[in-house]
């Protein structure tokens, strides 16, 4: 061996001879079963390939690779493991000079066809899958980095490598998460199948550049689909988790995208397919951080969303073709409702790792997608209508609260723009409770930024606000002119909900958060007195009892007014206030405890049918409260107005499901609030002629003045000079008089002090300097 290897190198040109030569001899042996010197030739191969690395080496590689092809082609497991390491060796020799008509094609099949083994021996199925796992390993080392060689990210290759890997990949002994990065193996491991496929499937998706990214993820879909892989979903969200660590990180939204399209592609398979596939998104999403959504940031929750409303009409109709009406699978509602829980879930995992200005962006467009009543667009009639609309006011809502779960902003300005407001608070006066909860809880959110939302969970009146240990800080100047801007529409809003028959106890706590919340991060002193008098406005609701509230609907509301004005009274930390708000609820619970939380909002609230004969002991007093508060600093005159909603157009049009009760209802309000209504003539009916009548004239006027621009162009152009110099001289004239009339007015006299004018009325003064001779500063000539 010593003598041939010197040969060898001596004569470089010999050795294309010499490796046809052990070719043919081990051609030979192996068809007459001498595996003795199969086994001599392949180690003579292999050290001369180790020894030489010149330029004629490419000659001599082709007589190797025959010789492996042969040894992988034999039914012998130990000779298929000898020709897979004779590759594995070649594999990661360096070549000077790339070799363009080498073809790898056999090698990625015949490699591929060996992770696949089901030999009978355990063991042998193991060494023969692992040596298949070796060889791909060796042809992308091979190939990937050499443009000139045959292309590894093709989908033929890819179609075969992938799958190959996943499926080494599933044989995984228990289910458990991967670790981020390729941890060094120990010896035992190294023996595994399954460690090695993760490890060569993490270098191939290490070496993709971004037109390979496609490629290499393709398969793997199609590989879950397959075998059924999604609807477990832990060995789909390991693939994705290794995918995700694995590639380079500017190549991530790609992978998301791919599984977006693919979501889409399986939109009218099985829920809980659907709801895997939704859960490796939000997997992936989470890695890949930042890089997650890419350009197209609305392009992605569009989709989800689109799925979103997907699930509803099929919870709703039963089946997956809306228009046929007729299934052939059975649609199971509850998978449904975790396929949209799944989507919520995931919409929130892609908001939270966007920027505090597109998250804004996304809630504005998820919000714009909610169908409301006074929007009068995408609102459906008919009973299923209105199911489909009450789903999926839900679901967008719960998408919105996922998102503004994890929005921090400074700003309420930026957090809350007008548009985005109204059409929010809005949602707030619907007749479904549920929906009012949730703009409820969006709008916390929104206003809790130094996390003190857990601490007003529940409603209690408290003697100490200290034990809260509340985090407040000075209100800043943007949230005082968001509350000027603002403030009046959101306590009419809250004032409004209090009047809801429908309210249950999560809605009163939920109230009672937003008005503590308002008061600790958005209050001056301004808001503060403004919410007291909404507090005592609601206290009013439940005294009077315009609206016929249930007992328990007026102790809540008696308990909500006492609970908030007693952590109030703290906060300003006005003594003879802090002792008006004690007095009265002491009164309470010696007199009337059913007016206090911690009777009410219990699981068995004790209530009291005669709450119209309560003394007025029982009661906080508007008159008592602005004569304490007057006393020391605060707007006494604002704080004994009574506060009275200002109801508009807007809040009366929220509770009405059809248009055509709205286009009624706002002639009905426009007459009835007008002050000159008798005054004001009757308006025109419009009917048919009559807006016929309206674009006849239209296009007539417009006629007209196309006819008369086409007369003056024309007089321009062919009219002789004369008449035009006439023409202008004529309006030349006519502006000169206009302008002296100008003049003889600025400059007349002022009248005299006695107040009569010294000329007589309406005559022309003559002994008015003229324009022409007065004396101007120089600055005022040009």
């Amino acid at each position: 061996m010593e003598k041939l290897t010197f040969y060898a190198l001596s004569a470089p040109e010999k050795l294309d001879r010499i490796g046809a030569y052990l070719s043919e001899r081990l051609i030979r042996d192996v068809s007459r079963h001498r595996y003795g010197y199969v086994c001599i030739a392949m180690e003579a191969l292999d050290q001369l390939l180790m020894a030489c690395h010149c330029q004629s080496i490419n000659l001599f590689v082709e007589s190797f690779l025959k010789m492996v092809a042969k040894l992988l082609e034999s039914e012998k497991p130990n000779l298929q493991i000898l020709g897979t390491n004779s590759f594995v060796k070649f594999a990661n020799i360096e070549e000077d000079t790339p070799s363009y008509h080498r073809s790898y094609d056999f090698f990625v099949s015949r490699f591929s066809e060996m992770c696949h083994s089901s030999h009978d021996d355990l063991d042998i199925r193991t060494k023969i899958r692992m040596s298949g796992i070796k060889g791909l390993q060796g042809v992308v080392r091979k190939t990937v980095n050499d443009e000139l060689q045959a292309n590894i990210w093709d989908p033929q290759h890819m179609d075969k490598i992938v799958p190959s890997l996943l499926f080494n990949l599933q044989h995984v002994e228990e289910a458990e998460s991967r670790s981020p990065s390729p941890l060094q193996a120990t010896e035992k491991e190294k023996e595994s199948p399954t460690e090695l496929a993760e490890r060569c499937l993490r270098e191939l998706l290490g070496r993709a550049a971004y037109g390979n990214i496609k490629n290499a993820i393709k398969p793997v879909l199609i590989h879950l689909d397959n075998h059924s892989l999604w609807e477990p979903k832990i060995f789909a969200t390991c693939c994705f988790r290794i995918i995700m660590y694995s590639i380079q990180p500017q190549h991530s939204h790609l992978v998301i995208q791919q599984l977006l399209g693919h979501l889409d592609a399986n939109s009218k398979s099985a829920a809980t397919v659907r709801a895997g596939i939704v859960e490796v998104l939000s997997e992936a999403a989470v890695i890949a951080a930042s890089g997650s959504v890419g350009p197209t940031v609305l392009e992605v929750f569009n989709t989800l969303l689109r799925q979103l409303r997907l699930s509803i009409d099929y919870a709703l109709t039963g089946s997956y073709d809306c228009a046929a009406g007729v299934s052939t699978k059975i649609i199971k509602e509850h998978e449904e409702r975790m396929f949209q829980e799944a989507v919520i879930k995931t919409i929130g995992s892609f908001a939270s790792t966007l920027p505090t200005y597109q998250q804004s962006e996304v809630m504005v467009f998820i919000m714009n997608k909610v169908p409301l009543p006074s929007s009068q667009q995408s609102i459906e009639a008919g009973k299923a209508g209105e199911n489909r609309n009450r789903l999926t006011q839900i679901m967008l809502l719960k998408s919105l609260l996922q998102v503004s779960v994890g929005f921090q902003c400074s700003n309420m300005l930026t957090a809350l723009p007008s548009a985005f407001l109204d059409r929010l608070l809005s949602a707030a006066l619907m007749e479904d409770a549920e929906i009012r909860l949730f703009v409820l809880e969006i709008l916390i959110s929104f206003i809790d930024r130094h996390g003190n939302r857990q601490k007003f969970s529940t409603i209690s009146t408290i003697s100490d606000i200290s034990v809260l240990k509340l985090k407040v800080d000075k209100c800043s100047r943007q949230d005082t002119v968001f509350m000027k801007k603002h403030g009046q529409q959101l306590y009419r809003h809250i004032y409004l909900i209090c009047k809801e028959e429908s309210n249950v106890q999560a809605h009163y706590e939920a109230l009672y958060s937003m008005l503590m919340l308002i008061s600790i991060e958005l209050a001056n002193e301004e808001v503060v007195v403004d919410l007291i008098r909404l507090v005592l406005a609601v206290q009013e609701i439940a005294q009077i009892n315009e609206d016929n509230l249930t007992a328990y609907n007026r102790c809540a509301l008696f308990a909500l007014s006492a609970a908030y004005l007693n952590l109030i009274s703290q906060l300003t930390t006005v003594p003879t206030f802090c002792q008006h708000i004690h007095e009265v609820i002491q009164m309470r619970q010696k007199e009337a405890p059913y007016l206090l939380p911690e009777d009410v909002f219990v699981e068995r609230p004790r209530l009291s049918k005669s709450l119209d004969r309560l003394g007025p002991e029982v009661f906080f007093w508007q008159s008592k409260i602005s004569e304490v508060l007057g006393g020391s600093g605060y707007n006494a005159d604002r704080l004994s107005t009574p506060y009275i909603p200002q109801l508009t157009d807007e809040d009366r049009l929220s509770k009405r499901k059809s248009i055509g009760e709205t286009i009624s209802l706002q002639v009905e309000v426009e007459s009835r609030n007008s002050p000159e209504r008798e005054q004001r003539a009757p308006a025109e009916e419009i009917t048919y002629e009559t807006l016929k009548k309206a674009i006849v004239d239209s296009v007539a006027m417009e006629e007209q003045e196309r006819e008369r621009r086409r007369q003056v162009v024309e007089k321009f152009q062919k009219a002789p000079f004369e008449e035009i110099a006439a023409h202008c001289g004529a309006r030349a004239t006519l502006l000169q008089s206009k302008l002296n009339q100008i003049f003889e007015i600025t400059i007349r006299p002022p009248p005299s002090p006695s107040g009569t004018i010294t000329a007589a009325y309406g005559q022309p003064q003559n002994h008015s300097i003229p324009v022409y001779e007065m004396k101007f500063p120089d600055l005022c000539v040009y």
